[in-house]
């Protein structure tokens, strides 16, 4: 298995995700980077497993500003908040060349008014996907910004680790742009402190490559009381 996951490489899905596709098939979609897999308000008519590859979603706010709200990798599920709604609510974009699974809506239906073991597992997706959303508003809502990018890093890592990657060495798919987005900080402010956080040997930071070296030390970052505080983006 790589140590770096990248949209050539399709790894075994989460027992969840995998008893998805088993039940409901699939048909395969390659896209590249760049490429739309579905647009902020289209009419829902999938879900996509992600096979290989990464990908962002975002939300354009009233200026035009893109804002990130998310970045997948392979291993999970993207739509999942058209089933509720009707529609898609933000877009989703590759970050690299990947390939998805489309599960398409009628076939869902019908499968999961007949499978209970399957609609509970789309329920724990459900869950799952309301669960991140609350932690990333605990996280714009009450942390410093050096804590939001320990945490992020960290969930990066155990995402990785979970689908057989390695959990101190990865590639970042997005860019740090893209990363400020979504943790609601300038671009200067997500450079400064991974140099920070370099200098005291805590990662290495070659491009977008990272090496987490103190694990418990990134840990201990979050919740400690000292006096630096960074500029915020609003």
């Amino acid at each position: 298995m790589s140590r770096y996951p990248s949209g050539r490489t399709a790894i075994p899905l989460p027992p969840g995700v995998d008893m998805l596709l088993s039940r409901v098939g699939g048909q395969r979609r390659r896209l590249k980077r760049g490429d739309y897999l579905y647009r902020y308000g289209a009419e829902f008519h999938a879900l996509f497993g992600v096979h290989a590859g990464s990908f962002k979603t975002v939300l354009l706010t009233e200026d035009g500003r893109e804002q990130v709200t998310g970045f997948h990798m392979a291993g999970e599920v993207l739509g999942l908040d058209g089933l509720g709604s009707e529609v898609y609510n933000g877009d989703a974009i590759a970050l690299e060349d990947g390939e998805v699974i489309e599960i398409a809506r009628e076939a869902l239906d019908s499968l999961v008014r007949h499978e209970p073991l399957l609609q509970r597992e789309l329920f724990k997706m459900l869950a799952n996907e309301i669960q991140r959303e609350r932690a990333l508003m605990v996280l714009l809502g009450s942390m410093r910004a050096e804590e939001r990018l320990a945490v992020f890093l960290l969930n990066l890592s155990q995402r990785l680790a979970a689908r057989g990657y390695s959990a101190t060495r990865f590639i970042l798919r997005m860019t740090r742009e893209e990363i400020g987005s979504l943790l609601g900080l300038k671009l200067e402010t997500v450079s400064r402190i991974l140099s920070r956080f370099q200098a005291e040997k805590m990662i290495r930071v070659h491009n977008r490559e990272i090496d987490l070296y103190e694990i418990d030390r990134l840990r201990s970052v979050i919740g400690r009381n000292e006096a630096r505080r960074e500029e915020v983006a609003a």
